[in-house]
């Protein structure tokens, strides 16, 4: 299995010989306003995409997580060829559909793709009140044949529902949306450190692979914050904390060392 982070959430997952790309994100540096009322203030996203845009487009199919702008852009909705299958929570397909993609597979609880299994999980992306006002955010467990089973878990902080699905499917590794987004008030509304922390207690066979940072405004975590914590608590040999545009391979014989770079 070869996990590529590209930028933010965006991933491109190639399992069992398909290449599935995960929350395309193709706008250019500076060109979408920032959130609002946080303390970097400067224009979404913070840095370029590491490779060319083609890589991303050219794929088998496409997996969106939920809809915010941070995760599946007006460009990416432009550029990406309608025919390309995409696969989404139920609460996303009609909206994926307007914008003219005609193969949009909605996951209720489980489906079955190319001899890749997916079953869809729920998460909580904040704390509360927040975490309703977010709206529904999906994450996937995806499986297949003499494959590590990844579960990418979307945007959400850690939670009883993200534990059990960690504890029910079993998962080799995590991709763990981090960055502890935040807004001006309230808690974290993705994965901070001291997440990441009780997920590597609560599991420690579990490899986490942690993307979702430095590349949007409100998010406060840095890769080097986190690899300071991880050095601090004992779990740095749990996380990956992959730079933009580096590739992991997973060997599903091996998986418990860490991956090899590419």
């Amino acid at each position: 299995m070869f996990i590529q982070l590209i930028r933010h959430a965006n991933i491109i997952l190639r399992i069992n010989n398909m290449k599935i790309v995960v929350d395309p994100l193709l706008s250019p540096k500076g060109s979408m306003t920032p959130v609002k009322n946080v303390p970097n203030q400067d224009y979404n996203p913070l840095v370029e995409l590491p490779i060319p845009k083609e890589s991303i487009l050219n794929c088998d199919a496409l997996m969106i997580t939920h809809l915010h702008r941070d995760h599946f852009d007006e460009l990416a909705a432009t550029m990406i060829p309608k025919d390309t299958p995409v696969f989404c929570q139920p609460e996303d397909e009609s909206e994926i559909k307007d914008k003219g993609f005609c193969n949009v597979i909605s996951i209720k609880d489980a489906f079955i793709w190319n001899d890749i299994s997916f079953k869809r999980v729920t998460g909580k992306h904040g704390h509360g009140i927040t975490a309703i006002e977010m709206g529904p955010v999906s994450g996937f467990i995806i499986s297949a044949k003499n494959e590590p089973t990844v579960y990418i878990m979307g945007d959400t902080v850690w939670c009883p529902t993200v534990k059990n699905a960690i504890s029910q499917y079993k998962p080799h590794i995590a991709i763990a949306n981090c960055g502890a987004a935040k807004f001006a008030i309230g808690k974290p509304i993705t994965m901070d450190a001291k997440d990441m922390l009780c997920a590597c207690k609560s599991f420690p066979l579990l490899k986490i692979v942690a993307v979702h940072m430095e590349a949007w405004n409100h998010c406060r975590l840095s890769r080097k914050e986190l690899r300071d914590f991880s050095l601090e608590h004992n779990i740095q040999t749990q996380i990956v904390i992959p730079e933009d545009g580096e590739s992991l391979n997973f060997d599903y014989n091996n998986y418990l060392n860490f991956p090899t770079s590419n």
